[in-house]
């Protein structure tokens, strides 16, 4: 049986990097590990960060619930050519209701191919403030908590950024809002945690319950968000500073969000070229990009791939990029040609494929975890 394990949690909490070093961990105890990647659209920084460190796949253009077959082909598909025992799916960060839209479906009808093991949800102490405060986008804030309220595992992330204190607070706060899930503290970025966090949610035994969810207001709260997927080619006849043009693109990006009043689900830029992949984040409006991997070095062209998610209309966000592209270019003394993604846009209406129930308590007897 093929292990089929989930993540979920709100954009900028560092769910890429959970899963990718949760991957690199279970290879490394001897598994055949790959991922799959899924967001509202086409050209995934996550998608290239996941290939350059274990087999991968991708469901674009809607969430895993709506795309559900195009998750069980994916998935399949993984099995057949690589031959892969464990499989880590990442829900896009807007995804709520996967209990009952994809682990249990997939249970009741490929019972006979995976094991659908427990939904982590990941948080960061950042996020959990400010999405849990009364301030802010209220629709937003309510789908942020169905994400953990459907949770099995609660994996609060960055740790390595907080004092124990603001660590513990954060750990009963969780326990005590959400008693049906086990809370866990780590940081995917240094370590600390990873290896209890992942026996953790290998071992958890999904619940069967049911999480109540207004698809009106989870419907609002991705529309809330503009999504935009870009890619361009950043060259310069004597090379340009990488490092440079990728964080003058945030910090400007950054700056206008803090200006307009926007909240910043994320930003993220990878920069590829021959022997170079290397990312950089953002994730709060007026906040610093913060890069992973070693800053890119003289590079005479190279393949940037731009994915935000603000809280601003589809045309607002296009102008946005398109003006911090501009003030990164000019800074870098480099030039810029669009080769690939599309405009900003606002993720359509949730109609999930499937959508069931948990069974009732007297029905766990047969020892199925909810598949029947």
């Amino acid at each position: 049986m093929i292990e089929f394990m989930t993540i979920s949690g709100f954009l900028g909490a560092g769910k890429t990097t959970t899963l990718l070093e949760t991957a690199r961990r279970l290879r490394e105890d001897g598994r055949r590990v790959a991922v799959i990647t899924n967001d509202q659209g086409t050209e995934l920084v996550d998608t290239q960060l996941a290939r350059s460190a274990a087999e991968t796949g991708e469901v674009t253009g809607g969430c895993f619930c709506c795309r559900f077959d195009d998750l069980v082909k994916v998935a399949m598909d993984l099995i057949n050519d690589h031959g892969v025992g464990t499989l880590l799916a990442e829900a896009v960060g807007s995804c709520a209701d996967l209990q009952a839209t994809v682990l249990r479906p997939l249970r009741r009808y490929y019972g006979d191919r995976f094991t659908a093991g427990s939904l982590m949800t990941v948080v960061d102490a950042e996020r959990l403030a400010a999405l849990s405060s009364n301030n802010g986008n209220a629709d937003l804030s309510y789908l942020f908590a169905k994400q953990l309220e459907e949770a099995d595992v609660i994996a609060l992330n960055k740790i390595d950024l907080l004092d124990a204190e603001t660590t513990q607070a954060a750990l009963d706060e969780l326990h005590i809002r959400y008693p049906s899930a086990t809370v866990a503290g780590y940081s995917a970025k240094s370590g600390r945690g990873m290896d209890q966090l992942i026996k953790t949610w290998m071992s958890q035994t999904a619940a069967p319950r049911n999480v109540e969810i207004d698809y009106n207001r989870y419907a609002r709260a991705e529309a809330a968000l503009a999504w935009l997927n870009q890619t361009l080619i950043v060259r310069a006849p004597g090379g340009f500073d990488g490092d440079l043009w990728a964080r003058t693109l945030l910090e400007h990006l950054s700056k206008a969000a803090q200006d307009e009043g926007w909240a910043i689900g994320h930003a993220k830029i990878t920069l590829r070229a021959p022997g170079v992949l290397s990312r950089f984040s953002l994730i709060s409006s007026g906040g610093a990009p913060v890069a992973d991997g070693p800053a890119p070095g003289p590079l005479a062209e190279a393949e940037a791939c731009i994915n935000a998610r603000i809280a601003c209309a589809p045309t607002q966000l296009d102008d946005a990029i398109a003006a911090a592209v501009r003030a990164a270019t000019e800074v870098a003394a480099a030039e810029v040609e669009r080769c690939g993604g599309e405009r900003a846009f606002q993720p359509a209406y949730p109609q999930p494929a499937y959508r069931l129930a948990a069974p009732e308590p007297s029905a766990q007897i047969c020892g199925c975890n909810g598949a029947c």
